[in-house]
């Protein structure tokens, strides 16, 4: 089984953000050579300062990507997500082919829609999540233009939101010395585009954040990888089934379930339930009510089938004791490798991304249990021969 680290570093007590990214740094340097963990994993949130705390604190996952690639040797980078809708497309492409180079191809690219709404609105009007669709388009027709300017030593695009190169632009230098497909020799006009560098991979692995049917089938048919990360057991099986099908139809073979799908779980480990539960719970609780009432919703946590009890407030829902048995990986190590091994038995699960530092745990809290995973929870599965077919 492949292990890694989710690093989505919030800063709930407005302490100075050097910390912050001390804390980081620590987390992936221990990690880079004291682990067998394959990555880490960087957010991009925006605008989430409020009063007295920041939740979610990373702007520029490709930035901070390059600042822990430079202090790294062999663990690789993820972005989980660079959310595309947010970014100029040429930029964006232009930058994770920088860091790709910069970390020696130690580079995977998560790329996503966004989810929270204040984010979409401020940072590219067109990705406005109260226009789902348009969100979607805009999505396909920037990740084009990035497997373009990736993989093509010159490139055009002409779609709804943008076209490459800009029309009848006409462009010359002393220096010209481009071939007439290139620009037009009798008008100067550029007819293509190029970005400076490539990537350093000949293939970037690409991942996509998904949750909803449709954005599973999406990836599975377009070459990404999957991000998972909040529904339960019995909803996550239907998901990996849709990828795995459509993946297998797509590219003519037998796929199996759980190939091609990183799966994020809250983890933290103590020595005792009980002491799990003081430590982490209302860390984890806090940062959910958070997700579920700033966007996403409770039906995340929903079994195929169930029906939630009528509410006033959904968040009501939201207790400890009744998320733990949906999703949580919060406990002993004992009971943690075996929670893990259910997702392996259920889901064919090979890739674990576990995510330890909810907005108010102690970094001190989140290393132990961090360290605890490594020592007595990984090696439980160092001799994992998966990819076998699930039935």
């Amino acid at each position: 089984m492949i292990f890694s680290k989710f690093l989505n570093a919030t800063n709930w007590h407005k302490r100075p953000y050097s910390e912050i990214l001390d804390e980081v740094r620590e987390i992936t340097e221990y990690l880079d050579q004291n682990s067998d963990f394959k990555q880490v994993w960087l957010s991009e949130h925006h605008l989430q300062t409020t009063n007295n705390w920041t939740m979610e604190c990373v702007p520029n996952p490709i930035l901070l990507g390059a600042d822990l690639a430079s202090r790294t040797k062999s663990i690789r980078i993820g972005l989980a997500a660079a959310i595309a809708t947010f970014w100029n497309p040429l930029r964006l492409a232009e930058d994770v082919a920088l860091l790709d180079n910069l970390a020696g191809g130690r580079l995977d690219v998560g790329l996503g829609r966004g989810v929270f709404g204040k984010e979409a609105i401020h940072m590219n009007i067109e990705a406005d999540l109260k226009d789902q669709p348009k969100n979607f388009r805009l999505f396909v027709e920037t990740l084009e233009i990035l497997k373009k300017a990736w993989t093509q030593d010159y490139f055009s695009h002409k779609g709804e939101f943008y076209e490459y190169p800009a029309p009848d632009f006409k462009y010359s230098n002393p220096l010209l010395n481009e071939t007439s497909d290139v620009v037009d020799p009798e008008t100067n006009v550029l007819k293509k585009i190029s970005i400076v560098p490539k990537p350093y991979q000949k293939e970037l692995p690409l991942w996509q954040v998904v949750d909803s049917p449709s954005s599973i089938e999406f990836a599975a048919k377009n070459g990404l990888n999957c991000l998972m990360w909040l529904p339960t057991i019995a909803s996550l099986k239907s998901r990996f089934e849709i990828y795995a099908n459509a993946k297998s139809e797509v590219e003519q073979r037998d796929v199996p379930m759980g190939e091609g799908i990183a799966l994020v779980r809250d983890c933290f480990i103590a020595d005792t339930m009980e002491e799990a539960k003081e430590l982490a719970g209302e860390h984890f609780l806090r940062y959910l009510v958070s997700v579920c009432g700033g966007g996403r919703g409770v039906s995340i946590f929903a079994n195929p089938g169930e029906e939630f009890p009528k509410t006033d407030n959904p968040i009501d829902l939201l207790t400890y004791d009744w998320i733990h048995p949906r999703n949580q990986l919060v406990g002993t190590a004992e009971f943690v490798t075996e929670k893990i091994h259910e997702l392996k038995s259920e889901l064919n699960l090979q890739h674990l991304a576990i995510w330890s530092s909810p907005p108010g745990m102690p970094h001190d809290a989140s290393m132990k249990s961090l360290k605890l995973f490594n020592e007595k929870v990984a090696p439980h599965f160092s001799d994992d021969k998966l990819i076998k077919k699930v039935s």
